[in-house]
C-alpha cells in the first residue's frame, strides 16, 4: 500500500510541475476524489486563495447521491463551472491531481467545459 502511495504522490507531483510551467500564471481547478465524495476548487496560487469551491457534500447535492459517481461528478462540474463563471473566471488550468483522466475526473472536467469553463 505504500508503494501505491508514493506512485500517486509522484503522479501528482510531476502533473503539478508540468501545470506550472505551461499555466504561464493562470488560475487552476483542482479535484480531489474520495470513495464518498467529489471535490472541485478554483485556486488562485498566485494569492494563495480558493476562489469558488464545489463538492457532493453540500445540501443540494447530498441528497442526490448516495456515493461519489459519474453522475455527480458532473453535477459538481457544472457548479464549479457556474460559480467561476459568476466570480469573473473563465480561462483555467485543470489539475487531476495523481488521478487519470478517466471516470469520475473526466466527467467532471467535461461538465465544466459544457458549462462554460475553458481549459
Amino acid at each position: 500500500m505504500a508503494n501505491a502511495k508514493k506512485l500517486f504522490a509522484r503522479r501528482r507531483q510531476r502533473n503539478r510541475s508540468r501545470l506550472a510551467s505551461l499555466a504561464g500564471g493562470r488560475i487552476r481547478l483542482s479535484v480531489f476524489r474520495s470513495n464518498k465524495y467529489v471535490y472541485a476548487q478554483i485556486i488562485d496560487d498566485k494569492q494563495g486563495a480558493t476562489l469558488a469551491s464545489a463538492s457532493t457534500l453540500e445540501k443540494d447535492l447530498r441528497g442526490k447521491f448516495t456515493n461519489a459517481n459519474v453522475l455527480a461528478a458532473v453535477e459538481v462540474g457544472k457548479l464549479i463551472a457556474e460559480r467561476a463563471l459568476a466570480a469573473g473566471i473563465k480561462d483555467v488550468v485543470f489539475d487531476r491531481g495523481g488521478y487519470r483522466y478517466h471516470g469520475r475526473v473526466k466527467a467532471l472536467a467535461d461538465a465544466a467545459r459544457e458549462a462554460g469553463l475553458s481549459f
